[in-house]
This record gives C-alpha cells, sequence and structure tokens, in this order.
C-alpha cells in the first residue's frame, strides 16, 4: 500500500481517481488546487502524486517544477493528467517540468492504474 496525493480541481474526476486508488488498496489524499496539493506533498510526502495541469492558485506544471527542484521532495513520483495536451509544445513543456508519467484524459482506469503503481514500484 502506497500513499497516494491527487490534486484536481474538478470534483467528478477528484472523486473518480480517489475511488480507483483507494479500491487498489492505496492510502489517497487530496487537494483541489495547486498550493493545497503543494503544500500537502510537502507535509505528508506521498510516494505518489497524480496531478492535474489546470489548476486555480498554481497550475500543476509549476507544482511539479517546484517539487521537483527541492531535494526533500523531488523523488515523488508525479503522473500528469490532463486534457490539455493539444500541441507537441504542450506535451513538451510537461515533460520540462520532470513529471514521470503522463495520463491524457478521458483516461482507462487501467491506465492510470499502471502509471500509478510504476512509479511505487521503482
Amino acid at each position: 500500500m502506497a500513499k497516494i496525493l491527487v490534486v484536481d480541481d474538478e470534483p467528478a474526476i477528484l472523486k473518480f481517481v480517489v475511488k480507483i486508488l483507494e479500491a487498489r488498496n492505496h492510502e489517497v489524499i487530496s487537494a483541489g488546487d495547486g498550493v493545497a496539493g503543494l503544500e500537502l506533498a510537502r507535509s505528508a510526502m506521498p510516494d505518489v502524486l497524480v496531478l492535474d495541469i489546470n489548476l486555480p492558485r498554481m497550475d500543476g506544471l509549476q507544482v511539479c517544477r517546484t517539487l521537483k527542484a527541492d531535494p526533500a521532495t523531488r523523488n515523488i513520483g508525479v503522473v500528469i493528467i490532463t486534457a490539455a495536451y493539444t500541441s507537441v509544445e504542450d506535451a513538451s513543456e510537461g515533460e520540462d517540468c520532470g513529471a514521470d508519467e503522463y495520463v491524457v484524459k478521458p483516461f482507462l482506469r487501467e491506465v492510470l492504474i499502471h502509471n500509478v503503481e510504476r512509479l511505487i514500484s521503482d
């Protein structure tokens, strides 16, 4: 069982992702915006962060960059979930922030589970 932080501002997506991961017997905590997600990541030190890009107060790319730049949090695995990749430039920006995996909305439950649990086993 791993500790996983899910950060998404869409309540339906947040609830869906939490439910999927809890069904896999993971401890799941959540936040609804980038600032709260960053603070919770620093205090709870999850094994994996499932992070939406389009968040209020601080976008997911900045959250990811901040965590990956800090020696205390750089080893937290980050799975970006987004519907925002509309171009090669968008995908490149996601890679530049240091994320470990990417899942594009709408996503299959199995794809999310695979990407999250691959980071847990690393």
